[in-house]
């Protein structure tokens, strides 16, 4: 009887969940004009502890190395070639966020560019990091902080996790100002991350019944216009008000997404499947060879002579006709398929199959 309770107490429960939780608009949406800007850079990296670049196969090590000791006024002499294995050059990549100013910090990410085996205790020397225009945002030093070990001895080795890229956290140093415009006049634009038009409509309705009508409007399916107080102050607790308001999204589309280098198939719950009959098989030919040698008798005269005898086989896998109901849960579709025996290959032109006859309401995505 108390089993008998606790089910029906389960059962309620699931029954009475939402099928879809409401969500903020900050999750659903972006503000035109609040975005990040990448960042990148080149640099060196010394203090290795011989693992930096072979200066043989990386001239631009070598030629980078020149460079910026003649810009620290050391003049080396004509044609010295030095043969250092405690630089490495590497590339710099850094996200500048949104409304950043001159002298807030960024988190650089550092990696080899040449064949340096690790930058494990490197120091990475002043370098520029620069945005899309050409211009320089940021200036990048510091030591190089990374996750893995690693040792070699006795043409032995051994290497946990990658060396060869890391992180300097906080290691740039902001020095020039992206403008970051919230909208233009008396508007501005939010713009969903996903374009739907049932979404679109729900956030302005949430938005109209928070703030008053009239105050979103929807100009296709992924951007809304909104309009705003003219005081920056203002207009910051408006869009905070705004971005922390509940909307329900728009029901997920039915879609199967197939990665068809690693046979991996992701579906979601609202796929469902039509009646159908799918027939399964699976038809294998198999090669070998053996070679042998064909040795002559002594003092016949003739000669050894290496012989190849092949052997072909052919099996095919009985196929079995399986007839599949009309599911609305996903649990169904996937039941469905793996009686039938079907490896996440054979899934891969089945699910094709039945899409090409209409079987299967889902939309496919190939990656």
């Amino acid at each position: 009887m108390r089993k008998l309770i606790v089910l029906s107490l389960l059962a309620a429960a699931v029954l009475a969940a939402p099928v879809q939780a409401a969500q903020r608009i900050k999750e659903l949406a972006t503000i035109q004009g609040v975005r990040p800007n990448q960042l990148v850079g080149y640099g060196l990296v010394v203090g290795l502890d011989g693992t930096g670049d072979q200066t043989t196969q990386t001239p631009f090590t070598t030629q980078s190395l020149v460079t910026m000791l003649n810009q620290l006024g050391v003049q080396l002499p004509a044609g010295t070639n030095p043969q250092l294995k405690n630089v490495a050059a590497v590339s710099l990549t850094a996200s500048l966020p949104a409304f950043a100013k001159p002298g807030q910090p960024l988190d650089v990410t550092v990696s080899s560019i040449g064949n340096a085996k690790s930058l494990r205790g490197g120091t990475l020397l002043l370098a520029p990091l620069k945005g899309a225009d050409g211009q320089i945002y940021a200036m990048a030093q510091g030591n190089i902080l990374l996750g893995g070990a690693g040792a070699s001895a006795g043409g032995s080795s051994a290497q946990v996790n990658q060396l060869n890229a890391g992180r300097i956290p906080a290691g740039a140093t902001v020095e020039r100002a992206v403008p970051s415009y919230l909208g233009q006049g008396d508007y501005i634009n939010v713009e969903l991350q996903q374009s739907d038009f049932t979404t679109a409509n729900r956030v302005v309705d949430a938005i109209n019944a928070a703030m008053g009508p009239e105050t979103a409007r929807a100009l296709d399916g992924r951007q809304i216009q909104v309009r705003a107080p003219l005081d920056s102050n203002e207009r910051v607790q408006f869009l905070a008000r705004v971005e922390n308001l509940a909307v329900d999204p728009a029901d997920n589309a039915a879609k199967v997404v197939i990665n068809a280098r690693t046979g991996s198939i992701v579906m979601n719950q609202a796929v469902t499947l039509e009646p159908c009959a799918v027939a399964h098989g699976n038809l294998s030919v198999s090669v070998g060879a053996k070679n042998d040698v064909s040795q002559p008798n002594a003092l016949s005269g003739g000669q050894t002579t290496p012989v190849q005898n092949a052997d072909i086989s052919i099996k095919a896998d009985q196929g079995r006709l399986v007839q599949l109901q009309r599911g609305a849960k996903l649990a169904d579709v996937v039941k469905a398929l793996n009686t039938i025996g079907a490896t996440p290959q054979d899934l891969l032109s089945i699910l094709q199959a039945m899409k090409a006859s209409g079987a299967l309401r889902a939309d496919l995505e190939i990656i």
